[in-house]
């Protein structure tokens, strides 16, 4: 089954589905693919505080979902270096809060998690059950977060991500394309790899998932691993800036906060086996430049 086309195949079973972090960015993406299909709730602050327990059970209770979809987070790796203790009450207790909450009315729980929560030391695209080693404040948190989502909500399916880029914001996409727009120098790191992902592909793999009732771990991407300056050198050149340059750069020669990890590609494997797949990563971005109206 081809993520792409799952909105023209809504699921037999009607929902009742609370989307936390709404708002944002796939938490808006995800109420717009489900709203013709599913009754959806969209909560977002400040109606709904995932750090406050018993405000989150009360919102939960009140509002009976079926199944929960969480992926409200603090999403700033850098802010969640600096303050790391804020980052684990966000997007590990705040995480709990919410399975918790659901496992009492006997809702499901869908997590959004990261490839961050990987060490990066290998050469082979992490599986869904391979040892997780976060080595910074943010994927520690995820990590956090994956773990009480698990112990305390069986019906939970955990699910993976890494590079999204959505319409609107701000993501790596749009920086790129800004700077090159504004002939400012870019400077790509080459040793950093994931795969890039489409907000509104992992939104339709999700809406898959959680139809098929099947609760697990699971690694939803685009398909292929890419490093950061291939990744920048296709949408340039997709764009029409193939004559723009970029100077290659190590990821130890970019001072930032955190250290994200190195080689962080992921494998779909489980959610293969049923038939959900998402397309390849080049083909997301050029689907995503032409509906911006950039792809030359």
């Amino acid at each position: 089954m081809s993520v792409n086309h799952i909105h023209r195949h809504p699921p037999e079973t009607t929902m009742n589905i609370l989307i936390t972090g709404a708002a944002g960015r796939l938490g808006s993406a995800l109420s717009t693919l489900l709203q013709p299909h599913h009754p959806v709730i969209g909560s977002d602050l400040p109606a709904l505080d995932i750090t406050d327990f018993a405000a989150t059970r009360a919102f939960i209770t009140q509002h009976q979902p079926d199944i929960v979809i969480h992926p409200a987070a603090w999403t700033d790796v850098d802010g969640c270096t600096r303050d790391p203790e804020r980052a684990i009450k966000i997007n590990g207790f705040g995480a709990q809060n919410v399975a918790l909450a659901a496992a009492e009315i006997g809702a499901a729980i869908v997590y959004i998690s990261s490839n961050e929560v990987f060490d990066g030391t290998q050469r082979r695209p992490y599986y869904e059950y391979d040892r997780c080693n976060p080595t910074n404040a943010y994927g520690y948190s995820k990590w956090v977060g994956e773990q009480a989502v698990a112990q305390v909500n069986p019906r939970h399916y955990i699910v993976r991500t890494a590079w999204l880029f959505a319409h609107g914001g701000r993501n790596f996409i749009q920086a790129i394309l800004g700077a090159a727009q504004a002939q400012k120098p870019l400077k790509i790191v080459i040793d950093e790899v994931a795969n890039p992902t489409y907000t509104d592909d992992l939104a339709a793999a999700v809406a898959a998932l959680i139809a098929t009732g099947r609760y697990g771990t699971y690694h939803l991407v685009n398909e292929g691993a890419v490093s950061r300056y291939d990744f920048g050198r296709y949408v340039l050149d997709q764009a029409g800036f193939a004559e723009t340059p970029i100077t290659r750069i190590t990821g130890s020669e970019w001072q930032r906060p955190s250290t994200p990890p190195m080689y962080a590609g992921l494998a779909n494997l489980a959610a293969a086996s049923m038939g959900i797949t998402l397309r390849p990563w080049q083909a997301a971005v050029t689907a995503f430049l032409q509906r911006e109206g950039t792809l030359k």
